[in-house]
């Protein structure tokens, strides 16, 4: 590799450890390399030189390993959304939007990137239902359990969708395509019963609209 890139990687390197970035990634040949700073500076200081020359053979076993999946989109979401206790919200948002569901794995990796508590990251994912805390299916449906709705029938609405899917509520099916769950209002109060489908709202439902819009959302995805 070539001498200035070796030192572009090297101030890259001291530039995110002084920003208190735990994790760089480093694209060398359309490769993305993952070094964990902490492990990286530990060497350093155990070897105590100036520079360490680095190849990419040698990168994720001398520096901490690979991230996972879930610790790259958190390290991406934390530089976008930054380290603030305002940031938590967006950030797990953001992972569910990804994987589906925040795991334990996740909540406690946010809670170590914001330096607040493990506690206050469960407390903020289990208050809100849309941050899912178990694995959903690739499609979940949420049908308003709200009054409004209930008097316009969301009830058979559910029936008909349980008989199609062949589960209950709170259930997934089998091929893990879709989960189904009641929630709290919607917002379209004033034209129940309303259904959601990932982020797509489909209001006015009948039994039969609501199993063809289900039907329709399996065929075209």
């Amino acid at each position: 590799m070539h001498l200035a890139l070796y030192k572009f990687i090297q101030i890259s390197l001291i530039i995110n450890y002084v920003l208190k970035k735990k994790n760089f990634v480093l694209l060398i040949n359309s490769q993305k390399i993952y070094i964990n700073l902490d492990a990286f500076y530990k060497r350093v200081r155990e070897t105590e030189v100036s520079y360490i020359f680095i190849s990419t053979s040698n990168l994720t076993q001398n520096y901490g390993g690979r991230m996972s999946t879930t610790e790259v989109l958190i390290s991406e979401l934390v530089d976008k959304h930054g380290r603030t206790r305002n940031s938590l919200m967006p950030i797990l948002q953001g992972i569910v939007q990804q994987e589906k569901f925040l795991s334990e794995d996740a909540m406690v990796n946010v809670a170590r990137e914001l330096n607040i508590s493990a506690a206050d990251v469960f407390g903020t994912a289990s208050f809100y239902t849309f941050l899912d805390t178990v694995p959903r299916g690739k499609n979940v449906i949420r049908v308003c359990k709200t009054i409004s709705c209930h008097m316009k029938n969301k009830d058979e609405i559910i029936r008909s969708i349980e008989n199609a899917l062949k589960i209950k509520v709170g259930e997934t099916t089998h091929d893990k395509q879709y989960t189904l769950l009641t929630a709290n209002c919607l917002g379209w109060c004033h034209k129940g019963p309303v259904m959601l489908i990932n982020d797509e709202v489909y209001p006015e439902l009948t039994p039969e609209s609501a199993l063809k819009i289900v039907n329709e959302h399996t065929h075209s995805k």
